[in-house]
């Protein structure tokens, strides 16, 4: 047993690695197929992961794809976890742009008074 590569719960990792909060949200996204193991989708929280393996989910509004360096003995601190992979999400040049204000929802008063004078010039 010795010589067996060492391998741990791809939820359990996920976890570990401080990718989700709780290790049943990572057994959740896991369950649902949004992860995937060396390009080959995971249906099952139990599939054992390994160094080397690449796993690529989603995160937010981001997708992620980092590859596993080591494997954790706990959830520890963030510092601690993010030895244990190599981030290879390509990286944005510019963060998205906040949406802007486009005039529509309830006018204030101003624009009201506005509105009402040109309601009553076409009369």
């Amino acid at each position: 047993m010795a010589d067996a590569p060492a391998k741990l719960r791809i939820d359990k990792w996920l976890w570990h690695a401080r990718f989700f909060k709780t290790r049943s949200l990572a057994a959740k996204q896991v369950s649902g197929g949004h992860v995937r193991v060396n390009s080959n989708r995971v249906l099952k929280p139990a599939q054992t992961v390994g160094p080397g393996d690449v796993l690529t989910f989603a995160q937010g509004r981001q997708v992620r794809v980092v590859r596993i360096e080591a494997l954790g003995e706990r959830r520890g601190p963030a510092p601690e976890a993010q030895t244990l992979y190599t981030d290879l999400t390509e990286k944005q040049d510019t963060p998205p742009l906040n949406p802007k204000y486009e005039g529509k929802g309830r006018p204030s008063k101003r624009e009201r008074r506005a509105l009402d004078l040109s309601r009553r010039s076409d009369d």
